[in-house]
Formats: C-alpha cells, structure tokens, sequence
C-alpha cells in the first residue's frame, strides 16, 4: 500500500492554492492538490475590464502569513519585469485579470497542484484516507491516499427555483456575463437582478457599453436599496482573526442574528463603483432621459418565456405589495451562490456532524466528527460558525496558516493575536483596561431585549 499524502486538497482556487504555497517547501509534509478543470481559473465570467479586487493586493495567497514567501504578487510582479510599473500605478486595489493572472502564475509553479483531477469518493482506507478522482477528459481513474483532506471547492452559482428553465443563452447567472456578454449588447433591453457587487459591475459595464448597443436597461433588486458595502477601516477590523474568535465563541442564536444584521460588511456594492454608476447616469442625463430603470425592494417571483423572444418577469414590490410584470429580451442573474454538501464526502458523511444541515466546523476550521481516519478541513464553508470573513481573501491567510499547523502538528506560521486596534468581548477588552473588573456573565440580549 503506497504511502498516504500528508494532506490532500480538493478543489484549487484562491483558498486552496494559497495552502498549497504556504505547505511548499516545508519540511517533512507532502502535500496533493487536485482540481477538476484543466488550468487554473478564477471567477472568468466576472473579470470584466475594469473590475478591481476588493480588497488590496497584501491579501494575495501567503503575504499576510508570510511575506517572504517566493509566492508573494510582488515577487510575481518582479518576475514578470512589472514592480517598478506596479510601483507608480499608486493604488492597493489591483485588476481582477491581474489577480487571476497570479494566482495561475503560482499555480504553475507549485509541483503539488494537479489539474484535471475531479474528486468523486473519499472514502475511510482503514488507517487513511482514499481519495479517488476522474480526469474529464479521459476518464482515467487515479487513486490517491491521505492522512488528512482539505474540501476547497468553493460555492455554485444559485439560481432561484422560479427562474430556472430557460434557454441559458437569455437567462443566465452573472458567473457566465463574459460568455454571454456579446448576446447582451445585442439585445433590446437588458434586466440586471440583484444588488451585490457583481449586479454592479455588470450594470456599469453594460451601462457604459448602451450608447453603442443602444438597448434598455433596467436594474431589480430585492434588497431595500443600492447600498454600498461597509468599507471604514473601524468596520473592517471585523475581517480579523480576533473577531473571528469572538465571533466563533457566542452562542449559535446570537451567531445567526449577527449574520443577518451584517449582509453589507461583504455583500454591499463598492462605494467606488457607485460612485461611477451615479456620474455616468448624471452625464447621460444631459438633455435626454436615459434608457434605464432602477427598482429596489422588488422581488423576482418567476419569468414566462413570451411568443416574441423575450421574456416576462413576474414582480413584486415587497413595500407596497404592489405586483407587476417587466419585460426583457435578456436577463442576468446575480443571485448569489450556495454551498451543498460535497458529494466526494457522501462515503464518509454519517460520520461528519452537522446541526441544522450545517457543518459543525471547530476554530481550526476541522470538521466535527467521529471514526474518520484522520481530519477533513473546508475552507469558506463556515460562515455560520466563523463570521463574515469566511470568504474574505484578506482572511485566506490567517484560515491557511491555522489548517498548516494542525496538518504539520506544529508551528510552522505564527498565528498573530491582538492585531488591531479593536476589542469584540468584555474579557479582551478588561484586559487592556486592568482598572476595570468584569461582572459575572448574563444570558446574552435577545432581539425582543
């Protein structure tokens, strides 16, 4: 029997691929890393030119574990014969295409990551664990073995019930705007729904491109308004390992309040990217009205494919109770995206335990669980049990340098505390202020409190 992987990773985006960095080059652990397409690639049908990450370049795969890393963008920009004009470009926020472009550069590199492996089984081996994977293309089978497993395959574009069964060439999720982006400007009117950052940028890239495809353009949101995303630096310290373990420590029901309370620490619209909205609108709307319309507090509830092509989308506005019908000859979904379960872990899932179809997921980002052969991780799977910043890149570091030490059973990244100015608990905060004495704990304040 082959001797098993020290780790093995599933799925290789941003998340993954920063663990594969960070575990290159240590000393004593072998490291797999598998992905089911070809090369690396990320969020293709959003990187539209122009769109910038949201957060700046420090938050790359090891930077904020380990600066020195061969892995760094900047060392990426030096190889590439482009610091010194990165160097005058002045500004934190780098393209998209760029970051893509990086993280493929790092994926090349690193001899862990292999593409063209999709995980179908992990299955318990007796003393590992047994991963099986396909290649796509030819339907070779590679088995693999591994102490350890690292679920990496990040979320699914989702799509509401009442909206699905259409020809995806009309009616698509945002995750495919590129590929569809030609069918758009040729349309007569266009309908973005959603009001997160991807509605936005679509809108602007299409907002910008109307005067050439001289089509309608309407925006339909849910949400009460077109609110930007909370981008203080203060509200950014929630985006940190402290509040991380803050968050991590409170009961589940304060847990899932919290989460509704915060949808616009992450998933509001740029304040920069609103800002551009606005101006083009003003401009436009130098002696004429444009084509364009935006609606909030409005609900998709369903679409009916008409006889002329295009397509009526039954609305309502939840304020008013008003119900009303849109047409549109095309329609882009920023519907978000949802987690399921991994299916490669169907074999080994009575064993894994969850609370309300929820993964149980410890501090270390391990999986909760009895009988397993070793320990399964999950990166950006724990928004419920670890706050907002699950998905947050600048976070992918702190996530990876925590998975690195269980898997190698040492410190290999110092895991940094009391890094920010902010303090989340009574106990955190008493003890900077040793003046102050803590009382004894009381049952936390309910929404009716």
């Amino acid at each position: 029997m082959s001797e098993p992987y020290d780790v093995v990773g599933v799925g290789i985006g941003p998340f993954n691929l920063g663990l594969a960095a960070l575990l290159d080059g240590v000393e004593g652990v072998d490291p797999l890393f598998l992905e089911q397409e070809g090369s690396f690639g990320w969020h293709e049908g959003m990187l539209i030119d122009g769109a910038t990450l949201e957060v700046p370049f420090l938050a790359d795969l090891v930077t904020m574990a380990d600066p020195t890393s061969p892995h760094s963008y900047l060392n990426y920009l030096k190889e590439q014969g482009r610091l010194y004009e990165f160097y005058f470009y002045e500004t934190f926020q780098i393209p998209r295409e760029e970051y893509d472009a990086y993280c493929t550069w790092a994926a090349e590199r690193l001899g862990s990551c292999r593409f063209g492996r999709r995980v179908t089984r992990v299955a318990d081996d007796g003393d590992a664990f047994l991963v099986e994977a396909r290649d796509p293309e030819t339907g070779d089978e590679k088995r693999y073995r591994a102490r350890n497993v690292v679920s990496g395959i990040g979320s699914r574009p989702h799509v509401p019930e009442g909206l699905r069964g259409h020809s995806d060439e009309d009616i698509f999720h945002s995750a495919r705007y590129m590929d569809r982006r030609g069918r758009c400007l040729d349309a007569e009117g266009i309908t973005v729904v959603g009001s997160g950052q991807s509605a936005a940028e679509i809108f602007l890239d299409l907002l910008d491109a109307q005067p050439e495809g001289d089509y309608r353009l309407d925006w339909l949101t849910r949400s009460e308004g077109f609110f930007p995303m909370e981008y203080s630096k203060l509200g950014l310290q929630h985006f940190t390992p402290e509040y991380v373990d803050y968050f991590y420590d409170l009961p589940r029901g304060t847990k899932a309040d919290l989460l509704d309370e915060q949808d616009l620490l992450y998933k509001g619209i740029d304040p920069g990217t609103s800002e551009e909205i606005y101006d083009l609108l003003y401009e436009r709307s130098i002696g004429s009205s444009p084509e364009v319309g935006m609606l909030a507090n409005s609900e998709v509830r369903g679409i009916d494919a008409l006889e002329d092509g295009r397509y009526r989308l039954r609305c309502e506005q939840r304020e008013e109770g008003t119900r009303f019908d849109h047409e549109s000859e095309v329609v882009v979904l920023a519907t978000g995206y949802r987690r399921p379960f991994p299916d490669f872990l169907a074999p080994i899932e009575d064993r894994i335990e969850t609370t309300g179809g929820r993964l149980d997921v410890r501090r270390d980002y391990r999986l909760e669980g009895e009988g397993l052969p070793g320990e399964v991780f999950v990166q950006n799977a724990e928004v419920h049990t670890h706050g907002v910043g699950a998905p947050d890149l600048g976070l992918g570091c702190h996530r990876n340098a925590v998975i690195a030490n269980a898997v190698c059973d040492r410190e290999v990244y110092p895991v940094g505390e009391d890094t920010v100015f902010q303090d989340f608990s009574v106990e955190q905060f008493a003890n900077h202020a040793p003046a102050r004495v803590l009382d004894e704990p009381r049952a936390p304040l309910t929404r009716e409190d």
